[in-house]
C-alpha cells in the first residue's frame, strides 16, 4: 500500500514537472497589447516595400549585380529609417561575401610528352591553385611531408626554394615509438587535417608547385571530381589575387614512382631516415614534366544585411532569435526583368515590417526581452551561400541563437489552394523541437487562423523543400527552424512573378504570423526546447 501510494505520488510529480516544462509560457504583453502590435503591420506598407524590391530598376536583384546592390541600399536605409545599430562590416548594416565560381579552361600534366589522366591518376582542384599556362618542370626536390613546426620542420636544410617544384607526403611523419612528431601522441596535427600549411608555407618559401603523394588518393579524388565537374558559384575565402599558397597536384603512389623512377628507392630511404630521426635530406628528383593548370574563374560580391534589435531583458538579452528572408533573385536575361516579387520580395518585405512592429514595441516600452537579428540574405538563389555564410561566419555565436523563422514567397496562391487563399506551408517545425511546432499550432490559432499546410514537411517529400531554403542552414546546426512557404506557381523563376500578382491581404495575414511566432519565441521565460534528434 505504501509503496503504492509512493509510486502514484512520484508519477504525479513526473507529470506536474512535464506539463510545467511544455506549458504554454506566458508573455509580458497582454494579447490585446500583442494584436496591436501586429496590426502595425499592414498591406499598404507591404505594398510599398515590394514595389520598391521588385520594381523593374532592381533588375531581379541577382547577387554581385547592380540591382542587388540597390536592394541592399534600401534595406539599409530601412535600418537607419528605424534606428537600429550597426553591427555589421565597417560600422554598417552589411556582412560582405565572396563567391566564386572556378572551373578549369585547361588541366594537363604530361610525363614525357604524355598526358596523363586526371582524376585518375593525378588531381587538382581549381579552388585550390593559381590561373598558370603551361611550365615545364626538369626536377623535382622531394621535401619529406612539406611541415615547418616548432616540433618538426622538413625545411631546416632546404636552401633557396624559390620558383622550386616540390614533391611531398600526405599527413605527417611519426618517430620511432609510433607517435607523430608534432604532437607527441598518437593523434595527428593540423598538418594532417589541411593540405592549407603545406601550401602556404611552401609559397612562403618561394615554391611554386607542390606534388602531394596521396595513399588515399581514391578515396579523396571524388571531392575534387565533384568540383571538377560542379561549376557553381561557392563561398570563397579569399579572392584570386588574395590567394597565398602554391599551386598544388595530388598524385597516386604509382605514378609518382613512375614519376620519380630510378630515384624512387632513394626518396623512399630519406623518408625512412627522417621517420627515425626526424631530420630530412632533400632529395632531387630530374624528371620531364609539363603541367597546364588554365582557370575559368566568375567572382561576385553579395551582402548580407543586419537589422538587430537588442533585448531588454538583462538576463535574457543575450540570446539571440533570427528572422530571415532572402532578398535575391535570379536577375534578367537579356532584356526581360525576373522581377522576384514572390521569390522572395514577400518575404523580404514581410521581415521588414516585422522588424519595424519589434522596434514600435521597444518604443512604446513593452521591447522584447530576447534579441533578434532581421538577416536579409543574397547568394540563395546560388545556392542558399548567404545564410551558409553567416551560419559558418554568425555576428552573434550560434550557441546563444534559440530559432530560425525563415521567410520564403508568401505572397501568392498554389493551385491546391485556388478556393482559399488564406494558408500557409509550413515546414521544419517539428523537425528539432516539438516546442516550436507547438508553438506556431497555438498562435496561428489565437491571432491569425490561416490553414497550416504541413504537406511539404513530410520527411518522405519528394519536393525536399525542407532542404532548399535558408532556414536549413540553422538547422543543420542543431537550431530549430521553421520555414513558411506559399508552395511554386506557374511564375516561379518566370518574368511573370511580378507585384500586380501579389495578394496583400495574405501576405499581411501570414507576415502576422511570423510575428506572432516570433513574438513568443522572444519574450517567454524560459528558451525553446530542444527535443528530436537532429
Amino acid at each position: 500500500m505504501t509503496r503504492l501510494l509512493f509510486l502514484s505520488g512520484f508519477f504525479c510529480l513526473v507529470v506536474t514537472t512535464l506539463s510545467a516544462q511544455y506549458a504554454p509560457q506566458a508573455i509580458h504583453t497582454t494579447p490585446e497589447e500583442t494584436k496591436a502590435l501586429a496590426a502595425t503591420i499592414t498591406v499598404e506598407d507591404l505594398s510599398r516595400h515590394l514595389h520598391i524590391l521588385a520594381a523593374d530598376d532592381m533588375e531581379g536583384r541577382e547577387t554581385g549585380q547592380p540591382g542587388q546592390k540597390k536592394a541592399a541600399a534600401y534595406l539599409k536605409g530601412e535600418m537607419e529609417r528605424l534606428g537600429l545599430p550597426t553591427i555589421g562590416e565597417d560600422n554598417g548594416y552589411f556582412q560582405t561575401i565572396l563567391f566564386s565560381r572556378q572551373k578549369w579552361a585547361e588541366i594537363d600534366l604530361k610525363l614525357n610528352g604524355e598526358s596523363l589522366r586526371h582524376l585518375w591518376e593525378y588531381a587538382s582542384a581549381p579552388s585550390q591553385n593559381n590561373h598558370r599556362e603551361k611550365v615545364n618542370i626538369s626536377e623535382l626536390t622531394f621535401l619529406g611531408y612539406g611541415i615547418d613546426d616548432v616540433a618538426y620542420s622538413d625545411y631546416t636544410t632546404a636552401g633557396d626554394l624559390t620558383g622550386k617544384h616540390l614533391l611531398i607526403f600526405a599527413g605527417e611523419p611519426r618517430d620511432k615509438s609510433g607517435n607523430f612528431r608534432i604532437s607527441g601522441s598518437k593523434e595527428t596535427s593540423s598538418w594532417t587535417e589541411s593540405d592549407e600549411q603545406k601550401l602556404l608555407i611552401a609559397k612562403e618559401k618561394g615554391a611554386a608547385t607542390v606534388f602531394i603523394i596521396d595513399p588515399d588518393f581514391k578515396a579523396n579524388v571524388p571531392d575534387i571530381r565533384k568540383e571538377t565537374l560542379d561549376g557553381r558559384m561557392k563561398m570563397a575565402e579569399t579572392s584570386e589575387a588574395g590567394r597565398q599558397t602554391a599551386n598544388v597536384v595530388y598524385l597516386t603512389p604509382q605514378l609518382s614512382k613512375k614519376i620519380m623512377g630510378k630515384l624512387a628507392k632513394k626518396v623512399i630511404k630519406a623518408r625512412k631516415k627522417l621517420e627515425k630521426s626526424g631530420k630530412l635530406k632533400p632529395v632531387v628528383v630530374p624528371v620531364n614534366l609539363a603541367l597546364t593548370q588554365e582557370k575559368s574563374v566568375k567572382e561576385l560580391i553579395g551582402e548580407n544585411v543586419l537589422g538587430f534589435v537588442e533585448g531588454t531583458d538583462p538576463e535574457l538579452k543575450d540570446e539571440v532569435l533570427v528572422v530571415s528572408a532572402h532578398y535575391d533573385h535570379i536577375g534578367k536575361r537579356g532584356d526581360s526583368v525576373f522581377n522576384g516579387a514572390d521569390d522572395n520580395g514577400s518575404g523580404t518585405s514581410s521581415v521588414l515590417e516585422v522588424a519595424e512592429a519589434f522596434v514600435k514595441a521597444k518604443e512604446m516600452g513593452k521591447g522584447a526581452r530576447r534579441s533578434v537579428l532581421f538577416l536579409w540574405v543574397s547568394g540563395e538563389e546560388k545556392g542558399l551561400l548567404g545564410s551558409e555564410y553567416y551560419a559558418s561566419h554568425p555576428i552573434f555565436p550560434l550557441a546563444n541563437t534559440i530559432a530560425d523563422i525563415n521567410v520564403d514567397m508568401v505572397g501568392r496562391i498554389d493551385e491546391k489552394h485556388a478556393d482559399d487563399p488564406y494558408y500557409i506551408y509550413v515546414i521544419g517545425s517539428n523537425r528539432l523541437s516539438t516546442e516550436l511546432h507547438e508553438i506556431g499550432e497555438r498562435v496561428n490559432k489565437e491571432y491569425t487562423q490561416l490553414e497550416l499546410d504541413y504537406t511539404y514537411n513530410a520527411e518522405d517529400d519528394p519536393n525536399r523543400y525542407y532542404y532548399r531554403s535558408d532556414h536549413y542552414n540553422f538547422a543543420e546546426k542543431g537550431i530549430p527552424s521553421v520555414f513558411f512557404f506559399n508552395g511554386t506557381h506557374e511564375d516561379y523563376h518566370q518574368a511573370g512573378d511580378t507585384v500586380d500578382k501579389i495578394h496583400f491581404e495574405k501576405m499581411e495575414r501570414i507576415a502576422r504570423l511570423v510575428f506572432h511566432n516570433a513574438w513568443q519565441l522572444a519574450n517567454q521565460d524560459r528558451r525553446i526546447v530542444v527535443d528530436v534528434k537532429k
